[in-house]
């Protein structure tokens, strides 16, 4: 058994996109051809009925109001497409890049095993626990004083009795205690990001076997 503490942090990257022309351009016709229905309706009113100040006044705001519609969804969409063009920077800084993402398992290589795993509370006491394929403990290792948040190990491939353990897949566990009451957590698992895929609902980051996960799935870069 094993006690161990770890610590680390992450950045991030902002950026900008410009309004388009054709946007623009739109929009300026749309009020021309407001302008052009309002000024042919003063140009044919009745004479002995003329349009009233407040009618006037009262189109002179719809047009005023359809204009403000324009400014505002141009607003919305270019923040949205703000924050896609952000989210791709961020995700594209990450290629190449170590993550921990949730899950349950850590490859043992030569040069040893990397995971993590993320508690919901401060904990006096968590423990860390490496299965075999067949459900026997392999390694267990202790972590003292543990604040809230997500937290990296490196694994030698040291076993319980002190020898080697075989490379391959292992399977993590995860206990962790304040006092007399449970603290609530998960493990993560180590991969390296090799690519991001941008679709209708944001972008995606190819983390190598593992599979697709978004930004948000990302508990640590190392």
């Amino acid at each position: 058994m094993t006690t161990v503490s770890n610590n680390t942090t992450a950045e991030n990257v902002l950026s900008k996109l410009a309004r388009s022309e054709p946007v623009q351009a739109a929009e300026e016709d749309m009020q021309g051809r407001f302008l052009k229905l309002l000024t042919t309706q003063l140009q044919n009113q009745d004479p002995m009925n003329p349009m009233e100040n407040a009618e006037l006044t009262s189109q002179l705001a719809q047009m005023s109001t359809v204009d403000g519609i324009e400014r505002l969804n141009k607003m919305v969409q270019s923040f949205f497409d703000s924050q896609a063009s952000s989210e791709g920077l961020n995700a594209a800084a990450l290629i190449g890049r170590g993550v921990l993402v949730e899950g349950q398992r850590v490859v043992l290589t030569e040069a040893g095993g990397i995971g993590g795993f993320e508690i919901d509370g401060p904990a006096d006491t968590t423990t860390l626990t490496i299965r075999d394929s067949s459900g026997l403990v392999v390694k267990q290792m202790v972590f003292d004083g543990l604040e809230a948040g997500s937290h990296n190990f490196v694994w030698d491939g040291t076993a319980e009795d002190g020898s080697r353990a075989a490379d391959g897949v292992y399977t993590l566990s995860l206990s962790a205690t304040r006092g007399d009451d449970k603290v609530e957590g998960r493990t993560l698992q180590f991969g390296a990001v090799t690519s991001i895929v941008r679709g209708t609902k944001g972008t995606d980051l190819q983390v190598g076997d593992l599979g697709l996960f978004k930004l948000d799935d990302i508990k640590q870069i190392l």
